[in-house]
């Protein structure tokens, strides 16, 4: 049976990073885990890869349907956003493994859905000073930056990822972000193999 690594961490961390690269090493041999969100697409991103992109007409139809595992909302400065799970029929444990990135929430439900032994967490660590100065050239980015939505995310995380709700999630693998990520993902490169071969 396949596991599910899940990356979790503040915004800004480099969790899209280090889980890009993740999926980048063949010999990992990682699928891509990848949720909904009727939020609107980025420049930068790409449907079916960072997410699966929908309006909230579809995630209602999926949710009667008894599709979605676990549903998030975040009230934003652009109007509520849904995030969520669904089992759509593309997660096939039996024939291998695969790399999500999500919060502490979603994590403890796809726990409790897969079970404790085929969800891994892997918790990703940034300096909140560092992290805000990545989350506002990441904004900068963007064809019109919403730094109300940036500063909300930033503040909000720093309670979702209190060390009490981390501590309460059973999450002891902490991965630092702070340098540079060929370091950090080396790391969890060997935890995914020590699992491997614990399987093998």
């Amino acid at each position: 049976m396949g596991k599910i690594f899940y990356i979790m961490g503040k915004s800004a961390s480099g969790k899209d990073s280090v889980y890009a690269d993740l999926l980048s090493r063949r010999e990992l041999g990682l699928r891509p885990f990848v949720i909904y969100t009727t939020r609107p697409i980025r420049s930068h991103e790409t449907d079916g890869v960072e997410y699966h992109f929908v309006d909230e007409e579809k995630m209602r139809r999926m949710e009667k349907e008894g599709r979605i595992i676990e549903l998030r909302s975040y009230d934003t400065v652009q109007g509520i956003w849904y995030y969520f799970t669904a089992d759509d029929e593309r997660i096939r444990l039996a024939d291998d493994d695969y790399l999500a990135v999500g919060t502490l929430e979603s994590y403890r439900k796809l726990r409790r859905y897969y079970g404790e032994d085929r969800i891994i967490p892997i918790y990703i660590e940034v300096e909140d000073g560092e992290r805000l100065r990545r989350a506002l050239f990441r904004e900068n980015r963007e064809k019109v930056p919403d730094y109300g939505e940036m500063c909300r995310r930033f503040l909000a995380d720093q309670e979702d990822f209190s060390e009490e709700n981390i501590r309460a999630a059973g999450i002891t693998r902490r991965f630092s972000n702070n340098g540079g990520q060929e370091d950090c993902v080396e790391k969890i490169t060997e935890l995914i193999k020590s699992f491997r071969n614990q399987d093998a």
